[in-house]
């Protein structure tokens, strides 16, 4: 009989939801090795608990995270809260025993994130960063030909996530907006562990950081009839170069709220003397791919569901988001358990505090308008 990773959410917000949703879906994986089920729910707002009623397993409701970390029938947290709350219960959950699915950005800054992974190492608990974008079919794709050197000497790589949430002044202003709850690296923490995680999985990390950040609306409304200040950045490009195959090759790592006429775009691309590779949820069925020629053209792929960890689901068909996020949490359950083998994995603390490595050169290289080693 397959054990069963029983799992607490602490935060039961959007994330927390998705999150819930995966698990109780969990009947549509097929080799995974592992159970899962949600047993207790952690959230400040009695309404936001009563919503998560709706899962048979779920015996504990309560607005004290203590009482959840105290639940001996939790194997794992789920913590996804404002960034300036990571440091304090990502730490309280490992004191009390438990393994931690982390949301990024993994602390509000680069010493916060050194000493969450610093206190799980020294406990020895199993932790893990969430990124759901790469987990879908045409990043795998694009993944393995880089891996593999199979697109000849490496000429550029370009990781991006781009969406146009805040091009509006007048919507309201929100924790993610603001330093004292997102963090002085503002966008980067919000979108960058997503841009980042396919490059450090390469072992790709910028050998030197070239930022442009821009803040464009510095207020908003704050829903009370005023205006409140929104000091984070708004947009981040990064220029940067990391050795790819003995090669320092340009990477260019984006990251924006205000892009106009994108909703939600995450993409990866690759570029070779023999070949090029990119993907882009903005067509997520597409894999495009370059081969070297007498003629320069693309070669386009109709991508279907092959994922990871095998589903129920037809190979026609095409993924979204809850099955990417079911497919990275079934990564967290298999690892755990010692059963991931080959397939792609999540984000590691060493990886979540690379990133934000770079996000401080980043916020070093703006302030003095030159490249900055991480």
């Amino acid at each position: 009989m397959q054990p069963t990773l029983r799992l607490g959410i602490i935060g039961g917000g959007l994330m927390g939801r998705e999150l819930a949703s995966a698990v109780s879906r969990w009947c549509a994986l097929e080799d995974v090795g592992v159970g899962c089920e949600l047993t207790a729910v952690c959230d400040l707002q009695p309404g936001v608990r009563d919503w998560f009623r709706r899962i048979p397993s779920v015996k504990l409701f309560t607005g004290d995270h203590h009482e959840l970390l105290a639940n001996p029938e939790v194997d794992a947290v789920y913590v996804a809260v404002p960034h300036h709350l990571h440091e304090k219960l990502y730490l309280d959950t490992l004191e009390a025993g438990k393994d931690l699915l982390a949301e990024k950005p993994f602390g509000i800054d680069l010493a916060a994130s050194c000493g969450i992974a610093a206190r799980a190492k020294e406990l020895g608990r199993f932790v893990r960063c969430s990124s759901e974008f790469p987990f879908l079919p045409g990043a795998q794709r694009v993944f393995t030909l880089a891996r593999e050197g199979k697109l000849g000497r490496p000429l550029e790589v370009r990781s991006y996530f781009h969406h146009s949430s805040d091009l509006d002044p007048s919507k309201p202003v929100n924790w993610k907006r603001q330093n004292a709850y997102c963090g002085t690296i503002g966008v980067m923490g919000d979108l960058g562990m997503h841009v980042m995680h396919l490059p450090l999985r390469l072992g790709w990390k910028p050998l030197r950081v070239y930022s442009q950040l821009q803040k464009v609306y510095t207020e908003r409304p704050d829903g009370k009839g005023g205006m409140a200040v929104a000091d984070t950045w708004d947009n981040a490009m990064l220029h940067t170069e990391a050795m790819v195959l003995g090669e320092e090759v340009p990477m260019r790592l984006e990251m924006k709220r205000l892009a106009p006429g994108e909703t939600n775009s995450w993409g990866f691309e690759v570029m070779g003397t023999d070949g090029g590779a990119r993907f882009s949820t903005k067509d997520p069925k597409a894999l495009w791919l370059f081969e070297r020629g007498k003629e320069q053209s693309w070669r386009r792929i109709d991508l279907g569901f092959q994922m990871p960890f095998k589903t129920v689901t037809g190979g026609i068909f095409e993924p979204g988001f809850p099955d990417i996020l079911q497919q990275m949490l079934a990564a967290f359950a298999a690892e755990r358990a010692g059963l991931l083998g080959e397939r792609f994995g999540c984000v590691t603390p060493e990886e979540a505090v690379a990133s934000h490595e770079v996000f401080a050169a980043a916020l070093k290289s703006q302030a003095n308008r030159a490249a900055v080693a991480p």
